[in-house]
């Protein structure tokens, strides 16, 4: 490890990140189901599926490295098949809630696609109800602070994501705060194709994200724009592009990052390649995320450590990027200020995230 870029022995430093608060923006619910869960569901739902540990981890765990976006989108096939139940998804979204806890993550919003888990007859609100229900049922059982986004996909057809948009705007009051839309890039480039469906999820009160850049790189991330979005996720190649970063910074677009997903997705060459650190120092708004706490086998404090000691993050910029986190929350101000409250009581009393 570079002792110029952190103070702190590799012990001292999982332990910092450890007990450190987090705020996480940048969750997928199906990519994050438990290995001995997926193989309860796979035997009580008869899916065809691993029922040995071994072999369900290494059905759910994508590659380290996979040959692009749509191949590592492969991993999210078999939970999304053990998932078409409401009791499955109000299960699996209480059950990341209480991973997230454990990892002193104090803050998440998990997003999903409600239309990839109506495949056996589960209605659109019944499923949108299950996950809030499992979800929030944990946060109260842990204290963890949790929103959701609903996330669309780029192949599905646009007028059911319009569908899916007004659906979605009817759970705000419960907690459904976020629009999104994600999927293949390279199939589906053009996201206005869905434009209608994020006029509506603003109609209804939604705050907006977009996946972009996965591949494609910096035009991709450009092309997100057009649909006017708060924050992107994923987005890191918009550093190849001197110009767009000015943009983002201009309009203070923040870039949802995942630098484990990313090398996986074959966006960059690994993670200590990554360009967060540079994105964050040339003034992006930037958070720090898992994307998957399955498909990529991280926890969040697991990725800090990483972004410190292989991406070259100072303590101060990565205790920057997490407190920034709450400021690019879909929550209301309320909470924003309390937990501003608790970061900050917290931070004061770590000399080594001052940057004094």
């Amino acid at each position: 490890m570079d002792v110029e870029r952190t103070p702190l022995a590799d012990r001292a430093l999982r332990g910092l990140v450890a007990r450190m608060p987090k705020a996480e923006l940048h969750l997928h619910l199906d990519g994050s189901l438990r290995v001995d869960t997926a193989i309860e569901l796979a035997r009580t739902r008869g899916v065809d599926a691993p029922r040995d540990w071994g072999g369900m981890w290494s059905a759910l765990v994508a590659p380290e490295r996979c040959l692009d976006q749509a191949d590592l989108l492969r991993a999210f096939d078999l939970p999304i098949a053990l998932l078409q139940d409401a009791e499955a998804l109000e299960r699996a979204a209480g059950e990341l809630v209480e991973a997230k806890s454990a990892d002193r993550v104090r803050y998440c919003e998990i997003r999903w696609g409600p239309l990839l888990h109506v495949e056996r007859g589960l209605g659109l609100a019944d499923g949108i109800a299950a996950v809030i229900r499992g979800g929030q049922a944990a946060a109260e059982r842990t204290g963890i602070e949790v929103r959701f986004i609903c996330t669309a996909l780029r192949s599905h057809d646009p007028d059911d994501n319009v569908v899916l948009a007004e659906a979605a705007a009817r759970f705000r009051d419960r907690g459904l705060t976020g629009w999104d839309l994600a999927g293949r890039e390279a199939a589906f480039p053009d996201p206005l194709a869905h434009a209608r469906a994020f006029e509506a999820a603003r109609a209804g009160g939604l705050r907006i994200t977009i996946h972009a850049g996965e591949w494609g790189g910096a035009g991709q991330v450009r092309r997100a724009l057009a649909v006017d979005p708060e924050r992107i996720a994923h987005g890191a190649l918009a550093m190849d592009d001197p110009g767009l970063v000015a943009e983002l910074r201009s309009r203070g677009i923040t870039l949802d990052i995942c630098p484990t997903s990313n090398t996986q997705a074959a966006n960059v060459g690994s993670v200590a390649a990554h360009p967060l650190a540079r994105l964050a120092r040339a003034g992006v708004p930037v958070t720090l995320n898992t994307d998957d706490l399955t498909v990529s086998d991280i926890t969040l404090s697991e990725e800090y450590r990483r972004a410190v000691e292989w991406i070259g993050l100072t303590l101060p910029e990565l205790w920057a990027i997490d407190r920034h986190a709450l400021e690019a929350a879909f929550a209301d101000e309320p909470t924003r200020d309390r937990l501003r409250t608790e970061f900050e009581t917290w931070g004061a009393t770590v000399p080594e995230l001052s940057g004094d």
